[in-house]
């Protein structure tokens, strides 16, 4: 089993939540201060913190604190090692698949 499937384990664990998948997409469009991040949900802020710990925790975002304003960031290359998961389990068929049609899509006559 690689070593690789605590990180998968809490990346899956954290985005099982709706209200942390919503983080991740609004941090998606770009880097957003914590009271901004709470504005759509009605919960308390330390709830949202919470939810934002473990995203920290998973390795999907980072946050900074400057004076008493706290920016969180999605981690550049965070979803990479689902990605590497999910590529390991496509099966040969769909890879196969994959190769035949770059295959023809690279001997394809021009102009059709």
């Amino acid at each position: 089993m690689p070593k690789y499937h605590d990180e998968i384990d809490a990346v899956l664990r954290a985005l099982a939540d709706p209200t942390r998948r919503a983080v991740v997409e609004r941090l998606a469009k770009s880097p957003a201060v914590v009271s901004d991040l709470a504005a759509p949900f009605s919960m308390a802020l330390p709830s949202l913190m919470q939810h934002l710990r473990v995203l920290e925790d998973a390795g999907l975002v980072t946050s900074q604190k400057h004076g008493r304003v706290r920016t969180v960031s999605l981690r550049p290359g965070a979803f990479d090692v689902l990605h590497l998961w999910l590529d390991e389990q496509r099966t040969p068929a769909e890879r196969q698949a994959d190769r035949l049609g770059i295959h023809l899509a690279r001997t394809r006559p021009k102009g059709t």
